[in-house]
């Protein structure tokens, strides 16, 4: 009994500690609309680690001056930047919006990425979404296999 409790102690210990390394973000979070959000992602993974990642974002864009410009899927650990989508122009009038970008290649040993958007103002200060890839679904995200 000792030992399976000991067993235990350590998945538990295990649980948390890999849960802090991906916390939502590793800097500050802005809430406020002049900010780009993320509000949502889904992530679907095809042949070869191959994803494509749809991804919602919020913003309040003002025109050329003031407006979510990019989203990009990033390694949370080193920030190395696996994918990304130009978003082309303002979405004044389309909010939140949707946007896809295909073939990103996640490699098969990263166990989460973090998806951000950039305002063209603020930078990436706006609300990230980190997937677990061990966790299929959450309030901000899905992940699909085809």
């Amino acid at each position: 009994m000792k030992e399976f409790i000991k067993i235990f102690l350590i998945i538990c210990i295990g649980l948390l500690i890999s849960s802090s390394l991906f916390a939502q973000d590793n800097g500050p979070i802005n809430p406020d609309l002049d900010y780009a959000q993320v509000v949502y992602v889904r992530a679907v993974q095809g042949a070869n680690y191959l994803w494509t990642f749809h991804v919602s974002v919020k913003h309040n864009d003002e025109g050329w001056e003031h407006y979510a410009d990019l989203w990009e899927v990033v390694n949370p650990e080193t920030g190395e930047v696996f994918g990304e989508r130009i978003l082309a122009h303002p979405h004044d009038t389309e909010q939140p919006f949707t946007r896809s970008q295909s073939n990103i290649e996640i490699p098969e040993s990263i166990l989460a990425v973090k998806v951000r958007a950039r305002c063209n103002l603020h930078g990436f200060e706006g609300k990230k979404v980190i997937i677990k890839f061990t966790v299929m679904e959450s309030d901000d995200y899905i992940i699909e296999f085809r």
